[in-house]
This record gives structure tokens, sequence and C-alpha cells, in this order.
């Protein structure tokens, strides 16, 4: 079994099991308690260091129904690897233990489409997927998840994958969740951000892939995961979703007083 050892473990997130544990209970302490847990099929949750997107993504994962399997898309940041990198076997570690690929669905997937290749490489320092990991190992630590790892910017590659997911989750018989990791815009001012982000939103809401994909591209929206995004919403429609929802947004200057040069995050549900 191929293990892939956390890469920002003591960076983006606290990186002992105790120190970490609480952190992740400290997020979801910074959201009011649900008032009723929520079945989905897709998400976007954001992938910043904990201490900034936390509070965002736990709001989701406070309030989800969580299934006991995933499939995760993440942007490429670090520019290696395969441009539809998938892992098919083995387990990702963090410090809450280690989290075994769901080899079976990772297979189907890649028989779907022939764009997905099995390629550590994309995945080897890639941040942005890892961070989700511990949410999910605190809430439910009994999971199997398929790591996709996205870099091509074209849409038609996104509607092949998209498709593909769409046609595995379908067959698999039980609910298959669809986290796609993303923040929003990118190292403007808080205004200028709250702005684009809107407009991002605004397009998930409507549940609109290729709305999505052309308010990002001429609205010049630093939006890194909006790849992975796209393809979720491609699947999540194909699987019937009718409902999209903001749960929270944010910006890394609500955490440290810069709104000069701030990120924004967003939590969204589709169901």
């Amino acid at each position: 079994m191929v293990t892939r050892p956390p890469a920002v473990a003591g960076t983006f997130y606290e990186g002992t099991p105790e120190r970490l544990a609480a952190q992740v209970a400290a997020c979801l302490a910074e959201n009011p308690e649900p008032e009723a847990i929520e079945r989905f099929i897709g998400a976007v949750v954001p992938h910043a260091g904990l201490m900034y997107s936390g509070h965002v993504a736990a709001a989701f994962y406070a309030m989800a129904e969580l299934p006991r399997r995933f499939i995760i898309l993440c942007p490429n940041h670090t520019g290696f690897g395969h441009f539809a990198a998938i892992n098919r076997q083995g387990d990702w570690r963090t410090p809450l233990g280690s989290v075994p690929i769901d080899t079976p669905l990772a297979d189907a997937l890649m028989e779907k489409s022939q764009l997905l290749g099995d390629d550590d490489r994309a995945h080897a320092r890639e941040h942005s997927l890892e961070v989700q990991l511990p949410f999910l190992q605190q809430l439910h630590r009994d999971f199997t998840f398929v790591p996709i790892c996205l870099g091509a910017n074209r849409y038609d590659y996104c509607e092949e994958i998209g498709s593909a997911i769409a046609a595995v989750v379908a067959a698999a018989g039980e609910p298959v969740g669809i986290l796609a990791s993303s923040d929003l815009n990118h190292y403007e001012d808080q205004k200028t951000t709250l702005r684009k982000d809107q407009l991002a939103i605004d397009e998930i809401l409507k549940l609109d892939p290729r709305g999505l994909w052309r308010a990002v591209e001429e609205s010049d929206i630093s939006m890194c995961g909006f790849i992975p995004a796209t393809t979720m919403l491609i699947a999540a429609k194909q699987l019937g979703a009718k409902h999209a929802r903001l749960i929270k947004h944010a910006t890394s200057g609500d955490v440290n007083g810069d709104y000069s040069h701030v990120v924004g995050y967003a939590a969204l549900v589709i169901s």
C-alpha cells in the first residue's frame, strides 16, 4: 500500500494529533449549531490555512450528513503531474491517522473517463485537498475517498470528468459526496474581493457551471478551484441537483484585520 504523507501538517494546520483535534473543534465552535443535518450531492469548501478559512469549511462539515464515500476535487497549485490526476490506491495520512483511498470508486471513474491518470506527483505537495481530511476524520472516522487534482483550463474536460463522476455516483448504490475545494478571489482589497466573490457565488447558486466558468474568465476572478467547482456542478446537475445554498462567506481580512489584501472563502452546499 502506498501512503501519501501529510505535506502541510504544521503549516496549514496543526501538526500533532492533540493540537489538530483542538483546532478542528475550535473551527466548528465558531459556527452556530446547525438546525438540522442535511443530505447533499456536492459542495464547495475553502482550503486556506485552518486559522483563516477553517471556520468557513467547518460551517459546511457541521451541517452535512456525511456519507461513507467521497470524491474530492481540488486544483493543482504546484503545476506538477498529470492535468487530471487521480490516486487509485493506498491511503493518505494526517496527524489524525490514515484514510484509505476508495480503489473501486477510482477504478470506475478511470473506466468512464480516459482523461484521468493515476499520478502521485500532482498530489504530493498539494494542500487544497489535504486540508479537508481533518474535518472528515474528526466528524466521521470511517470513510474512504478518491482524490482528483484538476489543472487543465478546458471546459470540455470538466464536462467529461463531471459526467464520469455522475455516472459512477449514480451506479454506486449508496451516497457519495462530491466536494470541490476552492478559495475565491485572491489578494485584492476587501470591496473588490466581495464584489468578485459574489459574481462567482451567484453562478454557483444558479447551478450554472458554464456561467461560473464565464464569470471567472470575464471578470478576472482569481478563484483557484473554479475547475473543480465547475466539474462538481456538472456532476451534481446530472445527478438531479435542484438547490444550492450559501452557508458562509468570509475573507482573510476578517481574521487578520488587513482588508487591503484579502482572500475570499465560501462554503456552499448543492442538493
